[in-house]
This record gives C-alpha cells, structure tokens and sequence, in this order.
C-alpha cells in the first residue's frame, strides 16, 4: 500500500505503477462532463489545477440549515471514458497529476498521462458510501450552475483508496486486459 498525501508533487506522481494500491490523503476537486467540456472550451477554470487530483465523481451532498454546511453523503466514481475527449487537455493545460474515476480511459489519456506525469486512479464502483465516509469536509463549491453533480466540489479526503490503472511510464492495466481478453476470445472462437 503506497500513501499520496498533498500537496501532491510530480515526482510522488511519477513513483506510481499500474496495480499500486494507493491511499489519498488531502485535497480532491470533483469534475465530470460538464466541467470537461467548459475546460476544453477554454473558459478559466475558477479553481487552480495544478498538481491537483481531479475526481470524475457527482457527489450527493446535503446541506445544513442551521450552518449552511455541506457534508457527502454517496461519492461513487463516474464512468471515466465519457472524459476521454477532453481529458488530454485538461491534464496539458492545468497541470493536474491525478484522474481518479471508474472503467478506464483510452490512449490519448494514457499518452497525456506519461507526456505529463499523471496517473489514472480507479476508485471501486458501488462503494458510493464507503468512499464518502473518507471524505472529511466540504472546503468549496464551484460552477454551481452546472447543477450539482456536474459542479466543481473541493473535498478534503483521508485515506481515499484507489489503484493505480494508468501509470506515468505508458504501462495501462486497461491495456492489458483488453489484449489478454482479445487472445482469449480468439482461442474460444
């Protein structure tokens, strides 16, 4: 088990392998479709991205009458490969080191991911409490106009478990499977 703790740096980043079980401690920003598209738009992102973790996640959140504070009730990964036409860049333009989702993604990710020094996490789908509970607090809320699920979130997370799928060196577990599955399927047939 390999611990990622922020502020995240690039060489921390570089250090993970495809199959690394990774605990994340520090600062998550939420980001799915609509966030990927305004990036690749061009439009300026309202929170710095560098060297930050970007979690394809739409959180369902509560918040508090009394104290007007948010708290994550279910944070299960997205589908990562509807991000693949936009990831690319927004890993070029805004420096981030992390992309934490679920399924993959394809090529043009993995080539941003070594190109850059990013990694792709996965996160265990239907465990949408269970990572929750990892989340500490609520620190902003971005881009609310998108809707809530679609908005930025900045979370502060301990212990968020993930594993490395997608390496900084070009290594793809996504990949491998793929190829092995292909090999398998050909014997069968």
């Amino acid at each position: 088990m390999k611990r990622l703790t922020y502020p995240f740096s690039p060489e921390a980043v570089r250090e993970l392998m495809v199959g690394d079980m990774v605990l994340i401690t520090g600062k998550l920003f939420t980001g799915r479709d609509a966030v990927h598209k305004y990036l690749h738009e061009g439009n300026k992102c309202p929170v710095n991205l560098e060297n930050q973790i970007i979690y394809h996640c739409g959180p369902v959140t509560m918040k508090d009458k009394k104290t007007g504070k948010w708290t994550v009730t279910a944070a299960g990964p997205t589908t990562s490969i509807r991000e693949e036409p936009y990831q690319w860049e927004v890993i070029r333009d805004h420096g981030i080191v992390g992309v934490i989702g679920k399924g993959g993604m394809g090529q043009k990710t993995l080539d941003a991911c070594k190109e850059y020094g990013c990694v792709y996490l996965h996160a265990v789908g239907g465990a949408a409490q269970v990572l929750a509970e990892k989340i500490k607090s609520v620190d902003g809320l971005f881009l609310e106009e998108f809707g809530l699920p679609e908005a930025i979130w900045e979370l502060t997370v301990e212990d968020f478990p993930v594993v490395v799928t997608m390496d900084s060196h070009g290594n793809s577990l996504h990949k491998d499977v793929e190829a092995a599955s292909k090999e398998i399927l050909k014997t069968v047939l």
